[in-house]
């Protein structure tokens, strides 16, 4: 059976997987257009001398999300250009390039917690360190929930001061300030669709959180019932 620093692990190990595959979702084309679309996003263009609003159905501002995204996912330097000009200037392809570190190690935790529970389930041979693996998986759930739940409520009440934090604690200072006049970034993503999406995310996350703890506990118990049972047989 796991003791409490393997325990740990586990449950550590399950919230980052359910994280991440909350998270996997809200990465794709599809979800991006269209909160792309519901936050009103689009280039703002000062080509011809004056300001034209390029919509996000548009296939230039279609053309520059798919390659960001890519970049974002599978390595690019986010140079993506229209004509002689990038959409993104030095600063915002900086940027983005420290977002990608923080996605590449998020998600490596991710790879790591799999390979944990694998291995943890593999070891649990008999039905009681079965059990005891369960519970722990179902604690990590529980716990996600929880946190998700707390964190959602302080966004809530103050979304730019958690934004804040949350660029704080992963990028260098200055580093992720954007004007919505001028910087493509901020107006391709906006605010709005960075609540909208951290809302549904928090929405995604406790849901599945909330159903591995109940099919985690299940699991424990039957797993509990059945060393009983063996303990029982034996006695007699």
């Amino acid at each position: 059976m796991p003791g409490r620093i393997g325990g740990f692990l586990i449950a550590a190990a399950a919230a980052l997987v359910i994280l991440g595959g909350s998270i996997l979702p809200f990465l794709t084309p599809g979800y991006v257009r269209l909160e792309q679309a519901r936050a009103g996003a689009g280039i703002i263009d000062r080509t011809f001398g004056y300001e034209k609003l390029v919509a996000s159905d548009s296939p230039m501002v279609r053309s520059a999300t798919t390659a960001i995204l890519g970049d974002l996912l599978f390595g690019g330097d986010f140079d993506v250009a229209f004509g002689d000009s990038t959409v993104l200037n030095e600063r915002e392809q900086a940027h983005m390039r420290d977002v990608r570190g923080v996605f590449q190690g998020f998600f490596a935790l991710v790879v790591a917690s799999i390979v944990v529970l694998a291995w943890s389930f593999r070891r649990a041979r008999d039905p009681e360190a079965r059990a005891a693996t369960w519970r722990a998986v179902g604690s990590g759930a529980r716990g996600l929930a929880i946190g998700v739940a707390v964190a959602g409520a302080f966004a809530l009440l103050a979304f730019d001061a958690a934004f804040e934090v949350f660029h704080e604690l992963f990028f260098s200072a200055g580093s992720f300030t954007f004007d919505p006049r001028t910087d493509h970034l901020v107006q391709l993503f906006p605010e709005q669709f960075w609540s909208e999406t951290a809302i549904a995310v928090g929405v995604v996350s406790i849901v599945i959180a909330l159903i591995t703890a109940w099919a985690a506990g299940r699991r424990a118990w039957a797993g509990r019932q059945a060393t009983v049972l063996a303990t029982s047989r034996a006695r007699t």
